[in-house]
């Protein structure tokens, strides 16, 4: 039992790279020690997965992290009975394991899961901190050192997938974007090995896809798509066949659209 808890593979060993944007590091660290859960919101691929990691090594505790999705039950969340060797046992899911051990539990795109299966975060996100198992009749309590964290893409909301005001009032809100110029192409270098002038050159190709969202493209390239063609490109791929791959066609099926990025991607390289 004390080695499922102590939950090793869930420990961040060595510290994830993260450049600061903000004052997100102290609100978080504030946040964490009043017990305050946190809602990370902004753009895919611009560094929350990544602060949460590196939050995780700076406050030393073991990080689960749940990918949402359409079929995320709250079973999923919480745990299940299992056969295990002709016995019937519980089986902790990932939510109920991080509380136990006084993880942080991650929930990326919250607003991707079921609305029945979001409700089973409310007694953890408040002032009463448990975690009720229904199927055993746990009333789970969290201890001081856990910490709930979650995370949506503003830019995706609809009617059918927003986040609740009950829910989002529960939390203390952390907005995330894109780096500015000059510290993006420091992301990417420190990321890649990329030379400078090729990383200013991949951001300043970003900036010009991120002017399209809205009108052709969902969403412009992210830092991460970014890193991805730079480290092609450290490795020997030439210029514009990085971009293609890991940038434009990754953006986009549209012909037009991809036409039209790829064209901005060759005025620059």
């Amino acid at each position: 039992m004390a080695t499922q808890l102590k939950l090793k593979e869930y420990e961040i060993q060595s510290e994830p790279y993260y450049a600061q944007l903000g004052n997100e590091i102290d609100l978080f660290e504030a946040s964490y020690k009043n017990r305050i859960p946190v809602l990370l919101k902004g753009p895919t691929g611009c560094g929350k997965t990544r602060f949460m990691e590196h939050m995780a090594w700076r406050l030393q505790r073991p990080l689960i992290t749940v990918s949402c999705h359409d079929d995320l039950t709250a079973a999923d969340l919480v745990g299940r009975f299992l056969i295990i060797g002709g016995e019937t046992r519980w089986s902790d899911g990932p939510l109920a394991r991080a509380v136990r051990a006084g993880g942080i539990c991650y929930l990326d795109e919250i607003v991707e899961a079921r609305k029945d299966t979001t409700v089973v975060i409310h007694p953890l996100a408040d002032d009463r901190r448990v975690l009720p198992i229904e199927k055993t009749g746990e009333l789970l309590g969290a201890p001081p050192e856990f910490c709930l964290a979650i995370s949506y893409n503003p830019g995706y909301q609809s009617v059918l997938k927003d986040l609740k005001q009950s829910t989002r009032q529960r939390f203390v809100s952390i907005e995330f974007d894109y780096p500015d110029a000059e510290l993006e192409t420091e992301i990417v270098i420190r990321e890649s090995g990329l030379d400078e002038d090729m990383a200013k050159r991949l951001v300043k190709f970003a900036a010009m896809t991120r002017n399209l969202k809205g009108n052709g493209l969902e969403e412009g390239a992210s830092t991460r798509l970014l890193v991805h063609a730079a480290k092609l490109m450290a490795c020997g791929v030439s210029p514009p066949v990085a971009c293609r791959g890991a940038i434009c066609e990754t953006l986009t099926d549209d012909p037009d659209m991809l036409k039209a990025v790829s064209e901005l991607s060759a005025s620059l390289f």
